[in-house]
């Protein structure tokens, strides 16, 4: 008797390929993402292409997303280090060979323009979780200092193009894997503290150290008068301080329920400069208001909370160190972007996950929840 097998249907073929995604993961990721869209189409269906692109973007970065969600936590172990090591040799390139842009040397031609700085934000936590992971149970005072060279060598050829935005989230990302594989609250709180103390002497000695003719020695001129730019911002209304002045009043004149949809008028009579890409949080208080602020709010904090859970559920040091490391990605990203709009912080070109538009960022952070979904799926499959 001839044996019969039933052929498998599209649906029952395609299933594997999503089984173990993490649910509230991939809400989480779909809210902000609507959230990103109709922001966009509201601050910038007037402002060229910008609306479609954006949405381009966030196709590809869907796509990203879910290639590199499939590849499992140790596939992404055995990319630790020649990630690493080939982005300091691009960086250590783009010292001697870079492409020069508005006095920033960042980019290297390799056949197309690239900017190795941003496969740093991956590499660097990859790499460090690896060498956790490698000194697993037999962790030393000296294996953290190996970690804060590995940390330092592309954080200072960053900071050296001059480029101090993705300077400042290179480090993030791997002071977080540094912070989740146990380094001592005592070498922590210190530098916390002087922090603290040099923020409260820069505050009082404003009028001394922002005069035209100081030298601030240990940093170039630009990044000083952003500096004092955020001090007192009245110094210079159209010069220097107009981004964050224009900025405080786009998000001011919202109020609680904000302008509406589509209706913000300092966002459209161009009062907000760059408003589809670093200052679009500005746009969205003035159209959406206290309540749609705090509503966005909400969406990343539950982001990043189940960020966190997936962390705590890895099954690995390596995955546990990679989850907290992108989460804390984000979170950051998301603060500092707030932050500088707000008036709070200096202005260092950091764009809002999901909500500015720009292609390279936009594919990083593809691959940081990536990267994050692979690390939910390895737990729950395990578990199945």
């Amino acid at each position: 008797m001839a044996a019969v097998f039933d052929k498998p249907s599209l649906w029952q073929r395609v299933t594997p390929i999503f089984q173990g995604f993490d649910g509230l993961l991939a809400f989480a990721i779909l809210l902000l993402a609507a959230a990103g869209l109709m922001t966009m189409y509201s601050v910038g269906f007037d402002h060229g292409s910008r609306f479609a692109a954006h949405g381009r973007n966030m196709m590809l970065a869907a796509g990203v997303l879910f290639v590199v969600a499939q590849v499992p936590p140790q596939r992404l172990m055995a990319l630790a280090v020649p990630m690493y090591a080939v982005g300091v040799l691009l960086l250590l390139a783009v010292a001697l060979f870079g492409i020069t842009k508005k006095g920033s040397t960042r980019w290297i031609n390799v056949g197309i323009v690239i900017q190795p700085s941003e496969l740093m934000k991956v590499a660097m936590p990859l790499m460090l979780a690896w060498w956790f992971q490698r000194r697993e149970g037999q962790l030393k005072p000296l294996d953290f200092v190996v970690a804060g060279v590995l940390l330092a060598v592309p954080a200072a050829l960053i900071l050296k193009q001059p480029d101090l935005g993705t300077t400042l989230l290179v480090l993030a990302s791997g002071l977080a894997v540094i912070f989740f594989a146990g380094l001592s609250w005592k070498l922590i709180v210190p530098p916390v503290l002087l922090v603290a103390i040099g923020v409260v002497i820069l505050i009082v000695m404003e009028p001394q150290w922002c005069q035209p003719d100081v030298d601030w020695q240990v940093l170039r001129e630009y990044q000083r008068q952003r500096v004092c730019t955020l001090l007192d911002p009245s110094k210079d209304p159209l010069g220097k301080g107009f981004h964050i002045i224009q900025g405080m009043i786009a998000i001011g004149s919202g109020g609680v329920w904000g302008k509406g949809f589509m209706q913000g008028t300092q966002t459209h009579l161009e009062f907000i400069p760059e408003r589809t890409t670093d200052f679009i949080y500005a746009a969205f208080s003035e159209e959406f208001g206290l309540v749609g602020t705090l509503s966005l709010m909400a969406g990343f904090i539950f982001l990043i909370v189940r960020g966190l859970a997936v962390a705590m559920e890895a099954p690995t040091l390596f995955a546990r160190l990679m989850a907290g490391a992108m989460t804390l990605n984000l979170f950051v990203y998301a603060f500092v972007n707030m932050g500088m709009v707000s008036g709070i912080l200096p202005v260092v070109g950091v764009p809002l996950p999901f909500i500015s538009y720009g292609g390279t960022a936009m594919v990083t952070l593809g691959v940081m929840l990536g990267i994050l979904m692979s690390i939910a799926k390895s737990k729950r499959l395990m578990q199945s």
